[in-house]
């Protein structure tokens, strides 16, 4: 039995939610699974990815072959590097200490560049609001500025219909 390490999808059309599952490679897409490893998001900014390292390790080193997108989700999260010095230390290159010491390593300067990257994202949003705001109230005041010369008009108006009157008055007493 060959195994797949595969996103399984969910949510409603259009709002994609995947698991992250360890399932046979002739089992259907949504079909039955041998164990979920997490879940995948791709709707939030950045995509939220819960995953669950030991447990897709586990299933690497027992042969699992992952798709294409769940090749890179794991990547992504480490699960792959974290294979990759559980072979170094089978093979006495690493021990356990170094391997989880570059592992630790690595997952800190991963947060560091979400974090920069979230960080990025709320400033460019803060941004945005800014100028919306900026050209809102220019907009307002060109509304305003446009409606005091209006306020008069009808002043002037009212005295021409008056004078109007006026002389239509005179008109008819002749």
């Amino acid at each position: 039995m060959s195994v797949k390490i595969r996103l399984q999808r969910h949510g409603k059309k259009g709002k994609p939610y995947y698991w992250i599952v360890a399932a046979d490679a002739r089992a259907k897409r949504d079909g039955k699974f041998l164990e979920k490893i997490g879940s995948y998001n791709p709707n939030t900014n950045p995509a939220t990815i819960d995953l669950n390292v030991d447990g897709a390790v586990k299933w690497l080193q027992n042969g699992a072959q992952p798709t294409d997108t769940a090749r890179a989700l794991l990547s992504y999260k480490g699960a792959l590097l974290k294979n990759h010095l559980a072979g170094g230390i089978k093979k006495g290159a690493l021990t356990e200490e170094q391997a989880e010491e570059k592992f630790n390593a690595w997952l800190e300067e991963k947060a560091a560049k979400i974090q920069s990257k979230t960080d990025g994202l709320s400033e460019a949003k803060a941004k945005a609001k800014a100028e919306a705001l900026a050209a809102e109230k220019a907009v307002n005041e060109a509304r305003i500025a446009a409606a005091a010369p209006v306020e008069e008009a009808p002043v002037e108006e009212a005295e021409a219909q008056t004078e109007g009157e006026e002389v239509t008055a005179s008109n008819e007493e002749e």
